[in-house]
């Protein structure tokens, strides 16, 4: 005969609260206990003024934060003991569960290297500035995509003369 589904547990997201730049640390530990786990990450661009060369690094979205799907209070003893975490969220003396629909939310803004978009999406026809390098602070508007997805054309625009070029996506804001 089957379980009961009064009897099968619930499996509730939970923030766990990791140690120091221990968050991939905490997540492999977890997922050896068989727990399913979420650690939400960007990559971060950084430009050399220098060199003008742009690198980029990999960081937690929220960090010393990642999130495991507990069910029951058995396995909250074992997480809170893992190497690599300090504790599950709890408000009290009670951990907090955090609601699926949040954790949706943030997987459906990851792209398909598992980056979390953050910030607007810019679209053909807004207008933007240039936040970065040479040509910061120039306003126009964005023309279009160039291979793939890292380069974008801009018509920019200053007194009687205009001109295109083509730049890193990541160095456009759009102007509201």
């Amino acid at each position: 005969m089957g379980r009961n589904v009064v009897d099968c547990p619930r499996y509730n997201w939970y923030a766990v609260y990791t140690k120091p730049k221990q968050e991939w640390r905490a997540e492999r530990n977890l997922c050896a206990w068989g727990l399913n786990t979420f650690a939400p990450k960007i990559k971060v661009r950084l430009y050399n003024q220098t060199t003008g060369k742009t690198s980029f690094i990999v960081k937690p979205l929220f960090p010393k934060y990642i999130f495991t799907q507990i069910a029951g209070d058995d396995m909250l003893h074992k997480v809170c003991f893992t190497r690599g975490v300090h504790n599950v969220v709890s408000f009290g003396s009670k951990p907090c569960p955090v609601d699926d629909e949040i954790i949706s939310i943030i997987m459906s803004r990851q792209d398909e290297d598992g980056f979390v978009r953050v910030g607007e999406e810019i679209h053909p026809g807004d207008k933007v500035v240039i936040s970065e390098g040479p040509l910061r602070n120039f306003m126009g508007v964005l023309e279009g995509r160039h291979t793939g997805e890292d380069r974008v054309s801009v018509l920019l625009t200053t007194v009687s003369y205009q001109s295109r070029v083509v730049i890193g996506k990541e160095m456009l804001r759009k102007v509201a």
